[in-house]
């Protein structure tokens, strides 16, 4: 297959394991409640089934990137899109809520595998100049699937059961493992010599796990509860002797190239304290418009309808401005942007705030997300050296699932709400929304200043058409005549004294 007709497969191999991700997890939110009636199961036993996956995914993430980019992110890809249709499967005949709880997380673990191929297929298949249009576009299909997800399921749930949004995972996993068998990315020669550091990954994975059940148990236990502040200390703890083992050790899991990459770094910034705010004013507002305004999710959905249509929409054009005025300035008016929509969000509680007016805010958080999401995936996979794409889409997929992680725990112990309590049954604002709203608005602001620290137009530009030199080895040197001529031509000095 020659590249053109390769990158048109790679890239529709890409949007569509990302809307498979994206898809199940939308869905699920809707099958929760058939599948609790069904199965006897408890609120707490309900929420493990979104925690467990949560927990296996974030913590394998950026593990599965190393892997890929030793072994081959085509394989890794082929590998975890048919075990997540397995799995899927297997959650569809599960005959108890300990099955689908196990299930879930082995799900997460095949997610983690081939989230971050999706990615690295893009940088492997495209030239680093021009990716924009690529990213616009897998950005805009999983807009498209978050917002078709809570219909979807609910059209399958009402009519054929809470096992059917599982049941359809596995033909459209086969159909994706077929597509990826035909594009055949290279595997990147420098990292594929570097051995995986086993106790730096476990560490890792640790951290990682210890990091999202923390935030995860925000909600229900506060930020001073004593689980709370244990977990975050057990963190602290684990990521210091992380660093410290990853400094001493030649091949750490997160390559000193990336871990020193300034644009990487920040795009990770970025994208965590973004989406932090946007899930957390999700959350925050769709608690508001069911259980204060009694709208059926059907109602609240479409009143969050332009936060995806623009979404879908603002992607491509967040491509165009990304080419024509450069990284930082397109990221810092998209996070400006999506905070002043969540800023504006606050105003929900206002009997005045009309549907307009309400769908106007969404809108102008979708843009500015949707150009954010742009503009930092693409800086992380274009400026990212080629035999790291897996790690830096590792990278990406973790800080996109610990954001919204965090958000939650944020909007939660600021409303007072939990998401396993009780409901709120009189026709009243919920306790600190509006502030709580003005707080995420805050911390999508934070996102300004890694915002700054991204490549300029001209920088970024003359970081993609000059891709890298690798230095020429000791026999290159001796065997290759240009390097041999340049040894024995003589300099500028000795040309004049000769």
């Amino acid at each position: 297959m020659t590249a053109p007709p390769r990158r048109h497969v790679a890239l529709l191999v890409s949007m569509a394991g990302a809307m498979l991700v994206a898809l199940d997890g939308t869905v699920l939110l809707v099958a929760q409640p058939g599948l609790q009636r069904d199965l006897g199961a408890s609120m707490a036993q309900v929420q493990w089934t979104s925690t467990g996956y949560l927990l296996a995914v974030a913590s394998l993430l950026v593990i599965a990137g190393r892997l890929g980019d030793r072994y081959g992110h085509g394989r890794l890809l082929f590998a975890g899109v048919l075990g997540f249709g397995a799995v899927s499967a297997g959650i569809a005949l599960a005959p108890s809520i300990g099955w689908v709880i196990g299930l879930r997380a082995a799900q997460g673990v095949f997610g983690a595998l081939l989230q971050p191929a999706t990615l690295a297929l893009l940088r492997l298949t495209y030239p680093a100049d021009r990716l924009g249009t690529p990213v616009a576009l897998r950005t805009s299909a999983i807009a498209v699937a978050s917002g078709a997800g809570p219909v979807l399921g609910g059209v399958l749930v009402a009519h054929l059961g809470w096992r059917a949004v599982f049941w359809i995972n596995a033909p459209i996993a086969v159909l994706i493992a077929a597509l990826t068998l035909a594009v055949r990315p290279p595997v990147p020669r420098p990292a594929s010599s570097q051995r995986l550091d086993v106790a730096g990954a476990a560490l890792l994975a640790t951290v990682l796990v210890a990091l999202v059940h923390t935030l995860a148990g925000v909600p229900a236990h506060g930020w001073t509860g004593a689980p709370t502040l244990l977990g975050l200390l057990v963190v602290v703890g684990l990521a210091a002797l992380l660093a410290w083992h990853e400094r001493r050790i030649a091949h750490p899991v997160v390559p000193h190239a990336v871990a020193r990459s300034v644009p990487v770094t920040a795009s990770m910034a970025l994208l965590l304290v973004t989406s932090a705010g946007l899930f957390g004013a999700l959350f925050t507002a769709t608690f508001h418009l069911q259980d204060v305004l009694r709208l059926d999710p059907l109602a609240s959905g479409l009143r969050v309808l332009p936060l995806t249509v623009l979404m879908v929409l603002g992607a491509p054009v967040a491509s165009r401005a990304l080419r024509r005025y450069g990284p930082r300035r397109v990221a810092i008016v998209g996070t400006a942007l999506c905070a002043l929509g969540i800023a504006g969000l606050s105003r929900l509680d206002d009997p005045t705030s009309t549907w307009v007016a309400m769908g106007a805010t969404f809108a102008v958080v979708g843009a500015g997300f949707a150009t954010v999401m742009v503009t930092a995936t693409g800086t992380v996979v274009g400026d990212a050296p080629a035999g790291y794409a897996g790690v830096v889409g590792g990278l990406k997929q973790t800080a996109m699932n610990i954001g919204p992680t965090l958000g939650i725990a944020v909007a939660a112990s600021v409303t007072g709400v939990s998401t396993g309590g009780p409901a709120v049954t009189d026709a009243t604002p919920a306790p600190g929304m509006g502030l709580a709203l003005l707080v995420l608005a805050g911390c999508a602001a934070l996102g300004l200043l890694p915002a700054a620290l991204l490549p300029g137009a001209h920088a970024a530009g003359q970081a993609r058409t000059r891709p890298p030199q690798p230095t020429p080895t000791h026999r290159e040197r001796r065997t290759n005549p240009i390097h041999r001529e340049r040894q024995t031509a003589p300099n500028h000095r000795e040309r004049r004294t000769n």
